[in-house]
């Protein structure tokens, strides 16, 4: 059997590069609606996490919420972001079927606007 993990990165669409120092947390949603946080990482220079998020016997199925602090990057950044900024912190809730598959979640950012997707 596959052993199934999660990771992600964050591209910088405004400068087109990698987003360096962005804080991610990582939550687990109850059934009951509740979110049990499980992990807290900074992306590194390429936009990236050391390692899986979430990996093996860490990770299985259910739904989950990544949490990227997108203001503070942009600000850092050096982008000029209104008060309070368009994008601030940027959720995204998504579903894990499959605890042996690799599920990639890559968030593209700007100061005002963003996309994801299932990558692989």
């Amino acid at each position: 059997m596959a052993e199934g993990r999660l990771t992600t990165h964050v591209l910088d669409t405004a400068t087109g590069r990698p987003a360096a120092d962005l804080r991610i947390e990582l939550w687990a949603v109850r059934a009951d609606g509740g979110r049990d946080l499980l992990r807290e990482a900074t992306t590194n220079r390429d936009g990236r996490i050391d390692g899986a998020l979430l990996s093996g016997a860490g990770l299985s199925a259910g739904t989950y919420e990544l949490l990227f602090h997108a203001g503070d990057y942009l600000r850092a950044a050096g982008h000029i972001l209104a008060e309070p900024a368009f994008l601030d912190i940027v959720p995204i809730r998504f579903g894990i079927a499959d605890a042996s598959a690799h599920y990639h979640v890559p968030l593209l950012i700007s100061p005002y606007g963003y996309s994801t997707y299932r990558g692989s």
